[in-house]
């Protein structure tokens, strides 16, 4: 970039800062033009730099007919009022491939519809949320609850001693337990089954040798339990109460949107379905190394979601680190995919002629400023420091790409 393209750059910035600059003895916007150059030099030299060195390398892509993959690794070589802005950038370069025939790719689905027994299924799901437990006055039989207290030793010591992690295993006041074989520590109901309420047991087991505390597998334990109630859970009536305690008018209006709702839970099952295997028979046509800097970003945010994803499902700190190896390996295959896709899709889209429109970006804009309940402007601003911008409006042409390639794909009944 030549010498007055610089100075017409330092003109402007310096011009921008003085109408705005607040110095000391002087009203805003009215300080000598020499003081503001003096008071905001590094400010001006910054702003300049910023606005020249992003259409420097924009240009140069241009003209090197060049597909950056990420951001470059800017060295300033030559930079001042009165002299041409040199610098060199290096970036890692997409892959170069022919793009395939996208057009009539095959898939095969089963073709399903929502059966009187999946609604049934349903309904029983909604009954099990509004569950309710009525102490019984009997022995405790399979599919009761019941409500202990418990002290367990291991091989003749308190569980904590061989187990320091294991608490949960090793005393609990007030727990609840269902009496069923496999809950809790395998074995350990069936020996409650035809106490009463008020009853001491002792209860002897074998930890399994997969248990989930590694220092307990295969060994004995015996604990003293004290029966504190018997409860027998209860399902409510399928009825209008029942419906409006979802929201629903009655009944009948509950049955529809439940059936509604599995409809569109099969719909956007058999389109996923669809949609995995034409990506995946288009990634197999397309040969091609890919940036490591993209694969190694979209790896960490597949990590990312994995461990969020367990953690959530109440998985321990422990378990996800013991596979950490597996979660890292699949991770890595999953971004590669991701990737490649994405790459192929953009050249999809450049061939089709397909944009992204000022109001779908917006719109987008606006649907993640709700999510993170932000305003509209500050989303921008937030996306434009971290230069994803760029990235929103790629997401919004792979998703119109997808949807030509299922719209125009075979797929036949398997």
């Amino acid at each position: 970039m030549d010498a007055q393209a610089v100075d017409a750059a330092f003109e402007a910035a310096a011009s921008t800062l003085q109408r705005e600059a607040n110095l000391p003895g002087f009203r805003p916007g009215k300080a000598p033009r020499h003081m503001v150059l003096r008071a905001f030099a590094a400010q001006i030299e910054e702003q300049v730099k910023r606005k020249l060195i992003p259409e420097g390398y924009k240009r140069g892509l241009e003209e090197s007919k060049l597909r950056p993959a990420g951001l470059p690794d800017v060295e300033e070589v030559q930079f001042g009022r009165g002299q041409p802005l040199q610098f060199t950038a290096t970036v890692e370069t997409e892959p170069d491939f022919e793009v395939p025939e996208y057009k009539g790719l095959p898939a095969t689905l089963e073709r399903k519809s929502v059966s009187e027994a999946d609604v049934v299924s349903a309904l029983d799901v909604l009954r099990g949320q509004r569950v309710s437990y009525t102490d019984v006055k009997r022995p405790v039989q399979a599919g009761d609850y019941v409500v202990v207290n418990y002290v367990g030793t291991c091989e003749g010591k308190p569980v904590t001693e061989v187990a320091p992690t294991a608490r949960g295993f090793s005393q609990q006041k007030n727990f609840w337990l269902f009496i069923e074989s496999t809950q809790f520590i395998p074995g350990f109901t069936d020996q409650l089954i035809g106490a009463q309420g008020g009853e001491h047991r002792t209860v002897t087991v074998t930890y399994p040798e997969q248990f989930v505390v590694g220092e307990l597998a295969g060994k004995s334990g015996v604990y003293e339990v004290d029966i504190l109630q018997v409860k027998e859970k209860v399902l409510p009536a399928l009825d209008d109460a029942f419906a409006k305690s979802f929201g629903a008018e009655d009944f009948v209006r509950l049955r529809e949107g439940v059936r509604d709702d599995l409809e569109n839970e099969l719909r956007l099952t058999q389109k996923r379905t669809t949609r995995d295997q034409i990506i995946k028979v288009l990634l197999g046509r397309v040969q091609c190394d890919l940036p490591e800097s993209l694969v190694e970003q979209e790896t960490r945010g597949v990590v990312l979601d994995i461990v969020r994803s367990n953690q959530e499902r109440g998985v321990s700190k422990e378990a996800i680190d013991e596979s950490k190896d597996q979660i890292y390996g699949y991770a890595t295959q999953s971004a590669r995919d991701r990737v490649k896709a994405r790459l192929i899709f953009l050249r999809i889209a450049e061939k089709e002629g397909i944009a992204a429109g000022k109001q779908e970006i917006a719109g987008r804009i606006a649907q993640l400023a709700a999510q993170r309940k932000m305003t509209p402007e500050a989303m921008v601003k937030e996306l434009q420091e971290r230069g994803a911008l760029e990235d929103l409006r790629d997401d919004i042409l792979c998703a119109k790409v997808l949807d030509l390639i299922e719209a125009n794909a075979k797929v036949q009944d398997a």
